[in-house]
């Protein structure tokens, strides 16, 4: 017995040494230094527990069926949009550029013609939605990261099931972990199940189907397309502002959201990435419904094009977008970002932006409803005041979750992405680039609204913090890192 206890003790230990030996020349391959070097401490310290982490959240591969999927639909899109007309800028000089880079990185153009409306109201939002499905024609296209079945959307999902009735042709598509989290998903499966509604989970797990996958990789759309000419595309899920959540409710935590409603030619764009979605999940190809339609262009209208981003992308289209525009800025820039844990290119880019010049501001929840992602985004606020970056902390309970930025009087962009590794690397995100004074001014008009309502964290203060914070703070970065 001892001896067979001598031999297994011997194996541990050359077992120790092999796993750390093959993290060193394995992790810096195809990841960035920042996220490999920890998972290098994780391994280093607690080796065999720290392998297993990584074969289950180490890798980034969506499975070699999908991966395919997906890109044979964005070949499509790309021979598709080759030989649409493209909308040209001149000023200011850097636009041009942002364009080009959009396109190369996503296949879908700058298209000016748009009547855009920004909705800041939770439950606005979801009446506009609600209104354009009860008049939808032929098609509604529905893509939510969270969905939920309840009081609130109960009349959105009602005026889907009566749009079925008409003869409507209705899909939904819904990320299964990110839908599956909030209570009663079971009872929401059964009710969609007993409609006419075609809907699909997106990046499900079910081991005994053989679906498996890194959790963490999800898909974090928000997009809905009516009769293929109006869209919806922002930041809300599809659920009550509480998220049907008691703890949410008996604290009075509500959710602050912003949607953009689009009429005008992007809504095809909008409209492609659903379609390859949609192919991505059910093999069913959408293509010549897509181009099909024809959205209706409004001369003088906002000029506007969508970029999707996501694990199945060679580049982090999103971080590509924001950092250079954040680099193109001259005057002014105000972020808004629930989760804000930038990687090195973008912190660097926000803080220079800040020292040569540049008013720059972000808007962040006083209270995070996410224990570590709050704690690892409260590690960069040193650097950003440093810097002489303005943060404004809108007022808890509620959660400040919309997602957008503007730059100078010429560009905004808003969507479903975060400025944090998640939603760089893990999520499937879409984002749109808007230009022009006027709609640059709208979004003005909601960032007034969270300043007034906000209070400015200054550096003193901050400074302030037990140094137990600071610890945890630190601890919850370097997990974050590990992507």
């Amino acid at each position: 017995m001892a001896d067979v206890m001598v031999v297994l003790g011997a194996g541990l230990v050359v077992l120790d040494y092999v796993i750390k030996f093959l993290a060193l020349g394995v992790l810096p391959s195809n990841k960035k230094p920042s996220s490999a070097m920890a998972w290098l401490i994780l391994i280093l310290i607690v080796p065999l527990a720290g392998f297993l982490v990584f074969l289950v959240l180490g890798r980034t591969s969506l499975g070699r069926g999908r991966l395919a999927r997906q890109r044979e639909a964005d070949a499509a899109i790309r021979a598709a949009t080759e030989v649409l007309p493209s909308t040209t800028l001149s000023e200011p000089a850097y636009l041009p550029s942002m364009a080009t880079l959009n396109y190369n990185l996503g296949a879908l153009p700058l298209q000016g013609g748009n009547k855009i409306d920004l909705i800041p109201g939770y439950h606005d939002s979801i009446a506009a939605m609600t209104a354009e499905v009860a008049a939808a024609r032929s098609t509604v296209e529905v893509e939510f990261y969270i969905t939920a079945w309840d009081e609130v959307t109960g009349p959105f999902f009602e005026a889907l099931v009566q749009a079925t009735a008409r003869g409507v042709q209705v899909r939904l598509l819904v990320d299964h972990l990110g839908s599956r989290g909030i209570p009663g998903y079971d009872d929401f499966a059964k009710r969609l199940d007993a409609t006419d509604i075609e809907w699909r989970p997106m990046l499900p797990l079910r081991l005994l189907k053989g679906e498996f996958r890194r959790p963490d990789l999800r898909n974090h759309r928000k997009i809905l397309v009516v009769d293929g000419k109006v869209a919806f595309m922002g930041s809300q899920n599809l659920i009550e502002p509480g998220y049907n959540k008691p703890k949410n409710h008996a604290a009075g935590r509500e959710w602050v959201e912003l949607v953009a409603r689009i009429d005008g030619p992007t809504v095809s764009a909008l409209r492609a990435v659903f379609a390859k979605d949609w192919f991505t999940e059910t093999h069913e190809r959408l293509a010549e419904q897509v181009s099909a339609a024809k959205p209706q262009s409004h001369p003088g209208g906002v000029t506007a094009q969508v970029l999707p981003s996501g694990p199945g992308y060679v580049t982090e289209n999103n971080l590509r977008l924001f950092t250079a525009l954040i680099y193109s800025a001259q005057s002014r820039i105000s972020l808004t970002s629930p989760y804000f844990v930038p990687d090195e290119p973008l912190l660097y880019a926000v803080t220079t932006a800040a020292r040569r010049g540049v008013e720059v501001e972000l808007f962040v929840s006083e209270e995070g409803d996410q224990f570590m992602v709050y704690h690892a985004q409260c590690s960069y606020y040193q650097a950003l005041l440093e810097a002489g970056v303005r943060i404004h902390l809108y007022p808890a309970p509620a959660v400040l979750h919309s997602k957008h930025f503007s730059i100078d009087d010429d560009v905004a962009v808003i969507g479903s992405s975060n400025m944090d590794l998640r939603s760089f690397a893990l999520n499937h995100e879409v984002s749109m680039m808007l230009t022009g004074a006027d709609i640059v001014a709208r979004f003005r008009k909601v960032e007034d609204d969270y300043r007034a309502l906000s209070r400015e964290l200054t550096l003193e203060e901050w400074q302030q913090r037990s140094a137990w914070q600071r610890y945890l703070d630190n601890t919850m970065r370097l997990t974050a890192a590990l992507q």
